[in-house]
């Protein structure tokens, strides 16, 4: 039986083809090469006040410079759940120095923020504001009607995270009100990708272990979520994805010098952003949205999911089985799960999400976490109603729409706010 880092590999390949460079020291050729087949001028976007960043900038402007690519500015990227202000940031420096490309160099927040500035420079003097084109294909309307083509990305991850180099996903945030939205386009996936695993090691073990939490969600939601043909594809993708990333973050939770669970993580989350891909997240995505202010999104879907596997428990046995079966594997389960069924089945599975998270020292419940109020259920209750959001809903295993929040989602929320499951209604 093939290894498991084999299996992600042939997976990836079979979703990127030659148009993503992944493993252990890929960033010195697939830079410059990448950049090269995009355009001859360039704008570097990057964590440039911090000293950590230094040596990857370099090695990215020599790569740049060796394929013959000229860099015209770097711009600073962007903050912790790509705010607003950095998005129109960062398009200004594209809209003043008219470059071919922008390559940016970080996470995903950072990729996000400069998927949604290229769309903005590319379409800006169509709809001057970003938010027209929240929501689902609203950039390939306008990119249509225009016979447009967003100006191309290269990005390149550093943090074993939301797959953000890989997808059709932008999330941005408005911090005045705390609210999280984003753009499903397939218009502003990016041309051509990075990730040198070994960049992980820079970063601190609290975005490494949220980042690996964000894999786990994109894994789990898409594939609890799936539905006729997509469901033996999600399952292929999603079981591989949360093996290596359990596996990877008990192993990097013990030692964060182990460059393995690096891999492993990289691996793990990248097929992640493949799952989101395939399908849509659901619910604790969502609730994560309204969460901002006060939790990483790795952690408020860490948080979450395992209440929705509640909500959702009697009409995805099958599935739960095989992922109980995971948690069971690395010691986060203990019972048989072939003797239980529906609710019961969603609770074992729950509780061994909530175990797995406090082994990782994260919060469990929403009363636990410094800063959030009951507001923050009022506040995500009215997102689940927003038509922007509303892919969230459809998204679920157990189809909500806005008329069905109040009866159902907030019953989820005060169970987690308590971290008590007996609130939780199913229907």
């Amino acid at each position: 039986m093939p290894d498991i880092k084999e299996k992600a590999k042939a997976i990836l390949r079979e979703f990127k083809g030659d148009t993503y460079a992944f493993g252990s020291g890929v960033l010195d050729e697939a830079a410059g090469k990448f950049a090269a087949q995009l355009g001859k001028k360039a704008i570097l976007v990057g964590p440039i006040d911090f000293e950590w960043f230094q040596p990857t900038k370099e090695r990215i402007l020599k790569s740049l410079d060796k394929a013959g690519v000229e860099v015209l500015d770097i711009a600073r990227s962007a903050k912790p759940n790509a705010p607003f202000v950095d998005v129109y940031r960062i398009h200004s420096h594209i809209v003043h120095k008219h470059p071919d490309l922008v390559v940016v160099a970080e996470g995903g927040s950072s990729i996000d923020a400069t998927k949604a500035a290229a769309v903005l420079a590319t379409l800006g003097d169509i709809q001057p504001e970003i938010d027209p084109f929240f929501g689902v294909g609203q950039v390939t309307t306008v990119c249509q009607e225009s016979g447009r083509s967003i100006m191309p990305v290269l990005a390149i991850m550093m943090a074993a995270s939301s797959g953000a180099h890989l997808t059709k996903y932008s999330n941005i945030s408005d911090p005045v009100i705390g609210q999280k939205k984003l753009i499903v386009d397939e218009a502003i996936v990016p041309p051509r990708c990075i990730f040198d695993y070994d960049l992980t090691t820079t970063q601190p073990m609290s975005l490494t272990l949220d980042g690996g939490l964000d894999g786990i969600a994109h894994c789990l939601e898409v594939y609890l979520g799936s539905a006729g043909d997509s469901v033996a594809r999600a399952r292929k993708v999603a079981e591989v994805g949360l093996e290596l990333i359990i596996q990877g973050l008990t192993a990097v939770k013990k030692n964060p010098e182990d460059v393995e669970a690096r891999t492993l993580l990289g691996l793990g989350t990248d097929l992640g952003g493949y799952a989101i891909m395939i399908g849509g997240t659901s619910g604790a995505h969502l609730t994560s949205f309204s969460l901002v202010d006060v939790l990483s999104h790795g952690r408020a879907c860490a948080l979450m999911n395992p209440y929705y596997t509640v909500f959702f428990a009697p009409g995805i046995e099958d599935k739960l089985r095989v992922i109980g079966a995971l948690y069971r594997k690395y010691g986060y389960i203990e019972k048989d799960l072939d003797s239980l069924s529906g609710r019961e089945l969603g609770l074992e599975v729950a509780e061994g999400m909530v175990k797995f998270s406090k082994f990782l020292d994260f919060p469990t419940c929403l009363r636990d976490v410094p800063g959030v109020t009951e507001e923050h259920i009022e506040r995500a209750l009215k997102a689940a109603k927003d038509p922007q959001l509303d892919m969230k809903l459809r998204n679920m295993p157990v189809p909500l729409h806005a008329g069905l929040v109040e009866e159902f989602m907030r019953p989820i929320l005060e169970a987690a706010w308590a971290g008590e499951f007996e609130k939780i209604k199913n229907m």
